[in-house]
């Protein structure tokens, strides 16, 4: 099966689509582009892994995916819907409600515990304090860390923080989990796990993932490789072994 086509023959509609994406920061001489035209198309149930080097425009694209930045041009279109048209109330729930995000430094509140961090999501939902914690300790056991509940970052390996920052993304159920150098900040064996992870959720689970890494190692785990290059996007190829 392609990614644009289901198992029955007939066309899948992306899940993000990006048509001539421009970004430009600053005026007259101070002007930069960080996205030169990008075109991009990601499927249900793919997992993209997204490198370049620094400045080549693979951040901005992420934080545009992501709801945090705005094209200047260009169209962005998230489960068919035009992004550049909703309110920025509309993209804040866009965000609360259909992407889980991972981030390289964690994020994670120092003096809270993993169950209260794993929890935020779905306090800005409004949901019942019984209720979300029962899914906070779900989401924890998900990720191997039953017992550790109580602890608070500073109680936790660098491994353990980031299994927290998962659970924390996964507990609202997303369709798509971005992941900014997830394994960054973490060792050879560590970096192994939490990669075995998300190839988990992404398998089990069919969640979408688009992860930002420097390191080949890692991204070997994703079925497909979007090397950025000024701006642009320069290969963008399927792992063999995924095809």
């Amino acid at each position: 099966m392609t990614s644009g086509e289901a198992t029955n023959g007939s066309p899948v509609r992306p899940i993000i689509e990006l048509s001539g994406v421009t970004k430009v920061y600053g005026m007259g001489t101070a002007q930069m582009t960080a996205l030169g035209g990008v075109d991009l198309s990601i499927y249900p149930g793919e997992f993209v892994a997204v490198m370049g080097p620094s400045g080549s425009g693979k951040s901005t694209c992420m934080n545009i995916l992501g709801c945090l930045d705005t094209p200047t041009d260009g169209s962005y279109r998230f489960c068919g819907v035009e992004v550049g048209k909703l309110t920025r109330n509309q993209r804040a729930l866009l965000r609360r409600h259909y992407l889980g995000f991972v981030f390289q430094g964690y994020n994670l509140l120092n003096r809270t515990s993993a169950l209260e961090n794993v929890e935020l999501p779905l306090v800005y939902r409004g949901e019942r304090a019984r209720r979300r914690r029962q899914r906070a300790r779900d989401a924890l056991n998900t990720v191997g860390l039953t017992g550790w509940e109580g602890h608070t970052p500073g109680e936790l390996s660098g491994g353990q923080q980031q299994r927290v920052s998962i659970a924390r993304a996964i507990i609202t159920r997303p369709v798509v989990l971005l992941a900014d150098e997830p394994t960054g900040n973490l060792d050879s064996a560590r970096s192994v796990e939490i990669m075995n992870l998300l190839t988990s959720f992404n398998r089990d689970q069919g969640i979408t993932i688009v992860m930002v890494t420097h390191e080949p190692d890692m991204a070997q785990y994703a079925k497909r490789v979007v090397h950025f290059k000024d701006g642009l996007i320069a290969v963008d190829h399927t792992h063999e072994e995924h095809a």
